[in-house]
Parts: structure tokens; C-alpha cells; sequence
């Protein structure tokens, strides 16, 4: 026997009209709480304001790429799904750069030696930001890897996806933003 139906067992076992009127009044209020909470997470969450500089010297802040999809990759040398993940990382900001889609690839605690020497082992095309040269990783509590964070056009936080996804995932995420491929 389910909870739900034990609860209802008990209930007419119980009897009274007060104890099915207590019941059904909770469920209404349960339900009316949820469906409140469901329209409060329709308005877009801003994105935090921040600023980032790439390996090779480009300054980002929230305020610069407003009008641009920008993908946040929250990774490390060490995480083995982020290394599997950054070639597509870099194939999906290849095909849509010319759709205002910037991806940033934000190394996560790791020193410029060792990231420097990652890369050159294994080259990105997008570009690498270090923690030391952005606030980001702390405004998205960046602890666990993968960490994909999309920021729609107008600056709101499009969606969130903590570990790795695939692809599909990916492409799922963008599409939060508003980016979608002529594939779906």
C-alpha cells in the first residue's frame, strides 16, 4: 500500500468530515504554494555581475557581452569528463561564434604553469580564463566538474548544468538561451 493511500485508509478508517476537510484544504495550499513557485521561477535570474581576462590579455565583464550568448565551462586539468567534453566544447563555439555565441573556459584553482602546460598538450580553441584573473568561478559555486553555466543576450542566467552531458546536453543547454542549431 502506497503513503498516499495509507493516509486515505486512515482517514476513512478515521471518519469525520473535519479530518477529509483538513486533508483536502492541505493538498489545495500544497498545491497553490507549488504553482506559485513555478510562476516566481518563470522571471529570468540576472547572471552576477563579473569580469574576466583571458590567457591572451581580453577583458570581459557582464556588461561587454550583453547581446551575446556566452557559455561559461567551469573546468579542471585533473577531471577526466572535462577533458572528454572540450572537444565539443570547442566544435559547438566554432559553429556558433557567427551566431554571437562566446564560450569561456574557466580553468578552476590550477596555477598558470600547469594550465599553460596542459594546453600545450592539449590545445583549446576557445578562450582559457584562470581563477586568479576572474571572479566567476566563486559566483557560480564552481566545486564539482563540469560546471556549464549559459548567459542569455540580455545578461539573465539561461540555464545551469553540473557535470558532464554530452553533446546533446550542450546543445540542450544553448538552446535555454535561445541559441539552437539548425540540426534540432
Amino acid at each position: 500500500m502506497t503513503g498516499i493511500s495509507h493516509l486515505l485508509a486512515l482517514l476513512r478508517f478515521a471518519g469525520g468530515a473535519l479530518m477529509r476537510t483538513v486533508f483536502s484544504r492541505s493538498l489545495l495550499i500544497l498545491f497553490l504554494l507549488g504553482t506559485v513557485g513555478l510562476w516566481a521561477g518563470d522571471k529570468p535570474e540576472p547572471a552576477p555581475q563579473f569580469t574576466a581576462k583571458t590567457m591572451s590579455g581580453e577583458k570581459y565583464t557582464k556588461e561587454s557581452v550583453k547581446g551575446r550568448v556566452v557559455l561559461l565551462q567551469f573546468w579542471t586539468t585533473w577531471c577526466p569528463y572535462c577533458r572528454r567534453e572540450q572537444p565539443i566544447v570547442d566544435d559547438i563555439q566554432k559553429e556558433f561564434s557567427n551566431k554571437g555565441l562566446l564560450v569561456l573556459a574557466v580553468n578552476v584553482g590550477e596555477p598558470k604553469k600547469k594550465v599553460k602546460k596542459y594546453l600545450e598538450e592539449n590545445p583549446r580553441t576557445c578562450p582559457i580564463v584562470l581563477t586568479e584573473d576572474t571572479n566567476l568561478a566563486a559566483r557560480f559555486a564552481a566545486t564539482s566538474y563540469p560546471v556549464y553555466v549559459v548567459i542569455d543576450r540580455d545578461g539573465n542566467i539561461g540555464g545551469i548544468q553540473r557535470g558532464a552531458g554530452g553533446e546533446r546536453a550542450l546543445r540542450s543547454l544553448l538552446s535555454s538561451a535561445g541559441l539552437e542549431s539548425e540540426e534540432q
